[in-house]
């Protein structure tokens, strides 16, 4: 295995820790974690529901915590990893923050804004464009989605 790639699993095996802290929290089971020059800078888990909060995603607050340790919101040089695709706002976050890749697990077909549904990232910019690295550790992402939704049916919610 190329080292690049060892090391996108290494760090979604981190987004996919925080993605079952949501699940454990009864949140959908989303995690994100921001690399920068090889050391977790950020992360986060969705807490929609916990904090009644809609932009309460994991990415966002991977990348809120990620630009304040920087001291920086120019997180040009970083990788967010998250185990689903991210949607339109969390891809938006993700052009306005300069960060140079995006490595996620799962696609999403209704939200997913990483070339999915709609392609937010995919902007005309010498600036800012975004590497996307779809599908890493995929099954793993997904499985822990299932199970979320299928709990959820099952308790008729």
């Amino acid at each position: 295995m190329p080292e690049r790639a060892a090391d996108d699993e290494r760090w979604m095996r981190e987004a996919l820790a925080e993605a079952r802290k949501a699940l454990q929290k009864g949140e959908v089971p989303v995690g994100a974690v921001v690399v920068c020059e090889g050391q977790v800078a950020g992360r986060g888990h969705n807490l929609v529901e916990t904090i009644q909060e809609p932009t309460a995603h994991a990415e966002i607050l991977a990348l809120t915590a990620a630009a304040n340790r920087l001291a920086d919101w120019r997180l040009s040089g970083c990788t967010l990893y998250v185990t689903l695709e991210p949607c339109p706002m969390c891809a938006g976050a993700v052009v306005l923050s300069r960060v140079d890749r995006v490595v996620f697990g799962a696609r999403d077909p209704r939200f997913g804004a990483c070339g999915s549904f709609f392609h937010v990232l995919d902007v005309d910019s010498p600036d800012v464009k975004a590497e996307i690295v779809p599908g890493v550790l995929e099954e793993e992402a997904s499985a822990l989605l299932r199970q979320f939704f299928e709990n959820l049916r099952r308790k008729g919610r």
